[in-house]
């Protein structure tokens, strides 16, 4: 898989922005009250035969290197796993301490992804979806599983 795996160029952006937007609601994201435009976040793409299945945005402030965005096209097919291997990978060489990321609490499927690849719940914020909705009025009230759409769990991969 990792031969599928490589940076985000400028020619993927209208290809990824529209992919946003069928699963994100919208060009944004939101994660701890901060909008941002995943087209200025350093990415990775899974790529099979010329086509994008699978895509990851990043960013590392200091010791730790955030995931903003992970989608598989694919489910069940590694393309998640090997993006979460090169993003370690990446933060490894720019000498983070720590991986992370933000998840909705309906998101069960990523929750137990995430820990199975070695992530530990971090934090929990309630009530940080409101503080979201103000920053990007397309977010659902109600989420996955029809389950109401409140707070942001913060999980965490130590990498010392």
């Amino acid at each position: 898989m990792s031969e599928m795996i490589q940076s985000i160029q400028k020619s993927d952006l209208a290809k990824i922005a529209a992919i946003i937007r069928e699963h994100w609601g919208g060009e944004t994201i939101v994660a701890h009250g901060v909008l941002f435009h995943p087209g200025t976040l350093a990415g990775i793409k899974a790529v099979k035969e010329n086509e994008i299945i699978g895509f990851l945005h990043y960013q590392i402030r200091g010791e730790e290197c955030e995931i903003l965005t992970l989608i598989s096209l694919q489910e069940d097919q590694g393309i998640g796993s090997a993006l979460i291997a090169e993003v370690e990978s990446i933060a490894r060489v720019n000498h983070c301490q720590r991986l992370s990321l933000i998840t909705t609490n309906d998101n069960l499927h990523a929750l137990g992804f995430y820990q199975r690849r070695g992530f530990r719940l971090a934090a929990l914020f309630p009530g940080q979806m409101d503080i979201s909705r103000k920053l990007k009025p397309s977010i659902p009230l109600i989420g996955e599983h029809h389950i109401p759409l409140r707070d942001e769990l913060r999980l965490e991969k130590d990498l010392r």
